[in-house]
């Protein structure tokens, strides 16, 4: 069956992470999707690792997991954009797409003459996304960053982390490169945004995609609270700033992760525990008293729930109707009976490894299931298919391509 985006051809000039994650979701979506990848070396992706890919025989591929995260469903071309019959080869590749991705430094691509306004004069309906660092406007435009930098300036490390004056108090990066995730997701927004309104008359668009933006967009209630308050957010560790209690706690075994959300699930929370007195309790018994309260009662919770192992207080707060899970790692994770059910870990084949494992795309449709999964390419894997079949080159005019260094 036929994606959702079938149809679209997508020019995927990006690498590393961000924008990778862009022409992933759009091939998971059914488009076609050319990356274009430095011959030799291709996206710095590849070398990112260890872990590095086995083969079946158990040795060492030279793609590491990194890459393979974010290039499913892509045809690789392996061609040297900065030699000037590259360039004019993915010009011509432009005219035949919807889409372009590219995750350059502010300015580069326009010294390659690909930059919006090149490839717009050769394709005017083009949706031309631009993801970077800061933007392509500010003082700070042309400098360089990763997604820790937007971490530490946009503001989440300092509400991430335990507070001052506790064991390993202070700002915390979250772990995986959750900046760059959420500029993806955002930055594939617009695109298809930007085809809703080419599809009703509207011409072509420029996405300007910053990391810095979208870092500080997903502060969300945190930031509009400090907006309304002028009170910046205090970190909280595992807490959260909704209904208390809303955090971990450590079990005579392992941990949970417990919300309470209204008076309600407090009242059957209290019963599940069996300490209905805090319930009862006129410091406990509305959600804002609570609130004031937190450094009080969370101290009692802590050692109720360090009596008994964490399967117990799961089974009661289950019965109970009371948000609660184990806190998990990334090996019981996808033991979780829930994640097994909903298939978010598939296995596709693979060229050298004979089968891959991956996380599936989150996305259900009822007309359009994303059910088709392609391994990451090799690189140049698909050169000969794109330059013959998008561009009608014959075998000898690719091969003097590679003669000359153009092609690899």
């Amino acid at each position: 069956m036929a994606g959702s985006l079938a149809g679209l051809r997508v020019l995927d000039l990006s690498r590393i992470l961000a924008g990778p994650l862009v022409g992933q979701m759009l091939g998971d979506l059914g488009a076609e999707v050319f990356k274009i990848e430095r011959p030799g070396k291709g996206d710095d992706a590849r070398e990112m690792g260890p872990p590095f890919l086995k083969k079946q025989d158990g040795s060492q591929t030279d793609t590491a997991g990194f890459f393979l995260a974010c290039n499913r469903n892509k045809k690789s071309l392996s061609l040297n954009l900065s030699d000037p019959v590259g360039q004019d080869l993915v010009r011509k590749l432009a005219q035949s797409c919807d889409i372009v991705i590219e995750n350059f430094k502010v300015g580069t691509l326009a010294r390659y003459g690909l930059d919006y306004e090149s490839v717009r004069a050769v394709n005017p309906a083009i949706i031309y996304c631009s993801i970077t660092g800061f933007g392509q406007t500010g003082p700070e435009a042309l400098k360089p960053g990763y997604d820790g930098i937007f971490q530490a300036m946009g503001g989440m490390m300092s509400v991430s982390g335990h507070p001052e004056g506790v064991p390993g108090g202070g700002p915390m990066k979250v772990g995986i490169s959750i900046v760059d995730i959420l500029t993806a997701n955002n930055a594939t927004i617009a695109i298809l945004a930007a085809l809703r309104h080419r599809e009703q008359g509207g011409p072509g668009q420029y996405l300007d995609i910053s990391l810095l933006d979208c870092g500080i967009a997903a502060l969300s209630h945190f930031a509009q609270n400090y907006l309304i308050t002028g009170e910046v957010p205090e970190r909280r560790g595992n807490g959260g700033y909704g209904g208390i209690p809303s955090q971990a706690f450590t079990c005579a075994d392992r941990q949970i992760f417990v919300v309470v959300g209204n008076n309600a699930q407090y009242a059957r929370f209290c019963e599940a525990i069996e300490r209905p007195d805090l319930f009862a309790d006129d410091r406990f018994n509305t959600g804002p008293r609570r609130i004031e309260n937190r450094k009080i009662l969370v101290p009692i919770l802590d050692e109720v729930f360090q009596q008994r192992e964490a399967a117990h207080w799961l089974a009661a707060l289950d019965a109970a109707g009371v948000p609660v899970s184990y806190v998990n790692d990334v090996r019981q994770m996808f033991e979780e009976p829930q994640v097994k059910a909903r298939e978010m870990c598939r296995s596709i084949a693979h060229n050298e490894a004979g089968t891959l494992p991956i996380i599936a795309n989150p996305l259900r449709f009822s007309e359009t299931p994303v059910d088709t999964y392609s391994a990451p390419p090799e690189l140049g894997e698909h050169s000969v298919e794109i330059l013959s079949g998008a561009l009608g080159l014959s075998s000898e005019e690719i091969q003097h391509l590679r003669d000359k260094g153009v092609v690899g």
